[in-house]
């Protein structure tokens, strides 16, 4: 298949470098920034690079890709801008949650959208506002566990739809040829997705994400994030996102970089439909629980010396997943509590 013309200038911005987050803002100047954020940002500096907030104010703007001639650059807008949508009106984040599986189904009353947000602000305003969104429009149910013990469970673990809104708002393209894309969020019933402009940047591949370094699309936006969130360079967050859907019990997150667009799909279905996910121990547990037994015998026959921590670390899943059963549901903590096979 040809590349697209876009495809083509995301080649060349890499090869050449190009840094497309430091382009001059449209109808912005210094009264542009917001002055409560701006003093956030150098209180926050202070503490992240204190030889750095030594020097004039104008000075670490531009050094840190915020200002250039006097102007707020891209990246400068984005982080610290009273109205960023002043001069990218687009660049803002559009949120839907549909009443199907699929883009245009209707609810019972023929609504398209059970609930549609375009969510605007600056980058972490839009991160938290994002954020408040999906926890809004998820499900939370009840579980006990096998102590007895009652716990709320979302549809989805929010750390990882948090890195995934992180990330989309932190990589995606800023180029001129996408500054009338916003980032796309959508609750199905069975899922939920989000897609940003620009694909994978530079060298990486799907298969290779959490697994070794990517390049860094916008350095100067990494960089001021980690400033303004206090954090320490945690933004490719994609192993983070892979373990909190398996301490979840739900299917592995789906990566797709396709014509110039990143996807990631959350599926909220548990691991009773997903066999492959299971580790060593789990399937071992699963064939030596063919008849009950307790959690002891479940432990020295993993050679494990710890009982409790067998059940936090397999037993627990495996009944989330509906692989296993008590036998004595109604005393979860009984001392004669044993597990099998469903």
């Amino acid at each position: 298949m040809p590349m697209t013309e876009y495809e083509i200038y995301s080649y060349e911005a890499f090869r050449r470098k190009i840094q497309d987050e430091l382009r001059i803002a449209p109808r912005a100047d210094m009264d542009s920034f917001d002055n409560d954020a701006l003093n956030e940002y150098f209180i926050r500096l202070k503490k992240a690079k204190p030889n750095l907030a030594k020097l004039p104010s104008e000075k670490i703007l531009k050094l840190q890709g915020l200002l250039d001639d006097g102007k707020p650059t891209v990246a400068g807008i984005l982080l610290l801008g009273e109205y960023p949508q002043a001069s990218f009106p687009q660049l803002s984040v559009t949120a839907m949650v549909v009443d199907g599986t699929e883009f245009g189904d209707l609810g019972a009353g023929g609504e398209r959208f059970i609930d549609n947000q375009r969510i605007e602000g600056r980058l972490t305003q839009m991160l938290d506002d994002t954020l408040t969104f999906v926890r809004r429009n998820i499900r939370n149910s009840t579980i006990i566990d096998e102590d007895g013990k009652r716990a709320d469970r979302l549809e989805y673990p929010m750390v990882a739809v948090r890195e995934i809104i992180l990330n989309a708002l932190t990589h995606r393209d800023y180029s001129i040829h996408t500054d009338q894309s916003p980032i796309r969020v959508v609750l199905y019933r069975d899922r939920l997705e989000v897609e940003n402009p620009g694909g994978l940047y530079g060298r990486i591949t799907v298969d290779e994400l959490g697994k070794m370094s990517a390049d860094t699309r916008n350095p100067f936006i990494a960089g001021g994030l980690e400033v303004l969130m206090q954090t320490e360079n945690r933004f490719s967050g994609i192993p983070t996102i892979m373990n909190e859907m398996e301490k979840a019990g739900l299917a592995p997150a789906v990566f797709e970089s396709r014509r110039g667009v990143f996807k990631v799909t959350l599926y909220n279905k548990r691991m009773n439909r997903v066999c492959q996910a299971l580790n060593e121990p789990m399937k071992k547990i699963l064939s030596f629980c063919s008849e009950p037994r307790t959690r002891n015998e479940i432990a020295d026959f993993l050679k494990i010396d710890t009982p409790s921590y067998v059940v936090t670390k397999y037993i627990r899943p495996l009944i989330d997943m509906g692989k296993l059963r008590l036998t004595l549901p109604d005393a979860p903590k009984s001392k004669n509590q044993k597990y099998v096979i469903v």
